[in-house]
């Protein structure tokens, strides 16, 4: 298409042309309207290959399908596309934004659709006070029209006409009035706004008139009903191909018949009803009306009562359990005994499931696994990143686009009113100036409140008290207590070697072979191969990287089977791995090493499961400085600064210099800087660090170690012991030291674990040394000896130089 400036007149050349019928668009305007013609869809398919533009012009008798040039008025508008929606087969309904008066200078082509040199006409402007007070008239008088004529949205007009220019107000009012087409196409062929203006005073007195005259004879029902339902779609919408004047009472009874079958609650129905009254009122191509089927819709499409038929064979959901996941014992236990209650009880409240635990444990297939096991439907919301109030709760139906929040939608998804709902990734959700999703997320997960859920958009009361909901994280932390409080909170730390060994033979490797289309003659892995790829090619609580090393070998082995034939076999032992995975990733390069001085293994607990960290001590001359380096975060840091605190008092009860705070600095430093490490438990750790590098006794490398310290040299309770002592375990570690008031967690560890793991319970500071230092710690010295040591001190003060430190820097 290409625009032509002649003597500031602007040419268009090669623009498509769509005749309508008995529609008259005006510009600055923006007009819905359905096309059918063959070559009135080519033309809008041109024109959307191109810059969108397009020339509309209404055809002068609407009863002409093909009608000729002569038959479609010269002067239109041309006219941006905006949206485009393929009604059905034959027809389109099209929204189109009108932007200026254009006249048809020339067809250039008649087929297969139109296309003309056009000329935009230029708009007139005139600020006279003469417009300016006949403009004033008309507007009171559009008001009143309005006001009498039921069919119009006052609240949506007259908005529009505030702040611009009497050309752009009059062609708003022309657009809004029913009128014949004739008269239309006059207006919108006054140039003038003066002269437009004028004309409208005329026309808007006249239809006041007419319209009060008829109510006064008619009464003011009847009256209602022949304006909005005959008079306003036959002259503002176009009666052209897939659009039946008949179409709109149908419409409304099938509606009527829908939501009777919905079989809503009173307050829903009642809302319902109402709005089909308001769309009977509507023309049918208005926006306005397409909100309101919109809505309508949604009411009739959410599943108010119907629900599952449950499982309730016990042994039966028990076999599917143990079918689809091996271990988690508590989870399937607490599914069992929901299920044993429903035999009892009718209708027993929800069940609000929260599973904490590292990645690739099974969080997420064990609501599919738990959907199968009751015979329920299954949906899955992925909350990682959600920002917004609204996607919980549903927009309010003013906004533009409005629709209900992701719960209604996944339960209208789920068709029952009573699915296994899995909210994935609580933890990761924040917040920000739109609101906060996890507050939003209270009144769905408790019990108390989730029977009257109001979703904005809905604007009626949802029953969710029949959902299961099952809420996955992989960190308690980041929730908010609130949210917590509501759920019953089951933790999955991980698995030990041997659960991983029995889910790769039993569960894994089948699944791949299936799924690379192997037969299970073409490969075996035996015992010894897996547990090396547990130990050297993954470091991980769950399966998932477990999964993608057996995936690996079975892609190598395809390749194989393809170019030798079905019935090549391969074995796959610790001595040939190699071969297929590369060299092993990991080793137990820290545990593998010889006792240190300085250096102690702590178990950390992180959203990815347990792991160990070595805190690493040295010692330098310098002012006393205390550094600590390794991306450590607020927590740690003040945990060490307490851990410093209680050496710093003990110098003299274990025999360290005391001038340790004038001509020292401390350095302690956790290797894999790039990793961020927060919370107390590294505590009992950094002070054995500190004191094996100030007595220079060696730590034990075979022992870790996790426990808060106090000023005072008491040990207090940590968490995630099971996923700590898992790690522990995982990377060859013998013995752990833990405190005394986590003995109650030891009963959630493995009986493996136990047996394999000596491991000692603390109250104090003074039991850990004991343990994890190779030697006994130096004697208490006499009183004496503290004097001496003293008088020596002040000696070097006054410029013998200092006292020469019990040991060598």
């Amino acid at each position: 298409m290409t625009h032509e400036i002649n003597s500031g007149t602007e040419m268009i050349r090669n623009i498509p042309l769509i005749p309508l019928r008995d529609l008259v668009i005006f510009p600055s305007t923006l007009v819905p309207f359905i096309i059918g013609r063959p070559s009135s869809i080519q033309a809008l398919d041109k024109a959307a290959e191109k810059d969108k533009m397009i020339f509309l012009s209404a055809q002068m008798d609407a009863s002409l399908d093909n009608p000729s040039p002569k038959d479609i008025y010269s002067l239109g508008v041309t006219a941006k596309i905006i949206r485009t929606v393929k009604s059905d087969e034959k027809n389109v309904k099209v929204i189109v934004e009108a932007k200026k008066r254009a006249r048809v200078i020339e067809y250039l082509s008649t087929f297969p659709y139109y296309q003309v040199l056009a000329k935009v006409i230029r708009e007139i402007e005139d600020n006279s006070p003469e417009i300016k007070e006949l403009l004033k008239r008309v507007l009171a008088l559009f008001e009143d029209y309005l006001k009498v004529n039921q069919n119009a949205n006052i609240e949506s007009i007259i908005p529009a006409l505030r702040d611009t220019t009497p050309e752009r107000i009059s062609d708003i009012i022309s657009s809004h009035l029913y009128l014949p087409l004739e008269e239309k196409q006059n207006l919108l062929e006054t140039i003038s706004p003066l002269e437009r203006i004028r004309r409208l005073n005329y026309l808007l007195e006249n239809e006041i008139l007419k319209i009060h005259s008829k109510l006064r004879r008619e009464g003011f029902k009847h009256e209602r009903q022949k304006v909005s339902g005959k008079d306003s779609r036959q002259n503002i919408f176009p009666a052209g191909p897939g659009l039946r004047k008949e179409d709109q009472p149908n419409e409304i009874e099938e509606l009527k018949q829908k939501v009777k079958k919905a079989n809503m609650p009173s307050d829903a129905e009642e809302k319902a009803l109402k709005e089909i009254e308001r769309l009977e009122t509507m023309p049918p191509m208005s926006a306005e009306a397409t909100v309101c089927r919109n809505y309508l819709d949604w009411l009739i499409s959410v599943p108010w009562n119907k629900k599952s038929r449950e499982k309730r064979d016990l042994k039966e959901a028990e076999r599917i359990l143990e079918e689809d996941h091996y271990g988690l014992e508590k989870v399937k236990e607490r599914i069992i005994e929901y299920l044993s209650i429903r035999q009892l009880v009718k209708n027993p409240k929800g069940v609000i499931l929260g599973l904490i635990g590292p990645p690739g444990v099974g969080k997420s297939s064990l609501g599919r696994s738990i959907a199968r096991a009751t015979g329920r439907k299954f949906v899955r919301l992925s909350l990682g990143g959600v920002r917004d109030e609204a996607e919980i709760r549903g927009h309010r139906r003013t906004y533009i686009g409005a629709y209900p929040g992701r719960i209604i939608q996944m339960i209208k998804r789920a068709g029952t009113k009573n699915p296994v709902f899995l909210l994935d990734e609580v933890d990761k959700m924040s917040m920000d100036f739109r609101g906060d999703p996890a507050s939003a997320l209270m009144e769905v997960l408790d019990p108390e409140q989730n029977s009257t859920f109001l979703d904005h958009y809905i604007d009626t009361d949802f029953d969710l008290s029949q959902v299961m909901f099952i809420v996955t994280a992989n960190m308690l932390e980041p929730i908010p207590r609130p949210l917590v409080d509501r759920m019953e909170v089951i933790r999955l730390p991980g698995y030990t070697e041997d659960e991983k060994l029995q889910i790769a033979k039993k569960f894994l490797i089948p699944k791949q072979m299936k799924a690379h289309g192997l037969k299970p003659a073409n490969l075996k892995i035996v015992d010894q191969a897996l547990q090396k790829i547990i130990r050297e090619y993954t470091r991980e609580a769950g399966v998932r990287n477990l999964e993608r090393e057996i995936t690996s070998i079975c892609r190598k082995l395809v390749k194989k089977v393809v170019q030798k034939g079905k019935d090549h076999r391969e074995r796959v032992t610790p001595k040939n791995l190699e071969t297929y995975l590369g060299i092993p990733r990991y080793r137990r390069s820290e545990i593998d090493k010889k006792d240190e001085i300085g250096a102690a293994i702590g178990m950390a607990w992180t959203e990815f499961g347990g792991e160990l960290l070595t805190f690493e001590s040295t010692k330098v001359h310098g002012k006393g400085n205390f550094t600590l380096t390794g991306q450590l975060g607020e927590i740690m840091q003040e945990s060490a600064q307490a851990a410093f605190s209680y050496v710093r008092g003990k110098i003299y009860e274990l025999n360290i210099v005391k001038d340790l705070h004038k001509n020292f600095d401390i350095h302690i430093h956790v290797p894999e800087g790039s990793t961020p490490k927060e919370g107390p438990s590294a505590g009992i750790t950094i002070a054995t660090s500190i004191i094996s590098l100030l007595t220079e006794i060696p730590v034990n490398r075979r022992i870790a170690m996790s426990g808060e310290i106090t000023l005072k040299g008491k040990v207090l309770p940590v968490g995630g012991i099971k996923e700590k002592l898992l790690a522990a375990h995982r990377e060859g570690i013998r013995e752990a030291i833990i405190p005394i008031d986590n003995k109650p967690d030891l009963k959630d560890v493995p009986k493996v674990i136990k047996q394999d793991l000596c491991i000692h319970l603390v109250e104090t500071m003074d039991e850990v040394l004991k343990i994890v230092l190779t030697k006994d710690l130096p004697q208490k010295p006499p009183k004496e000896k503290m004097i001496v040591a003293q008088e020596v001190s002040q000696e070097g003060e006054e410029g013998k130089g200092p006292a020469e430190p019990p040991f060598p820097h």
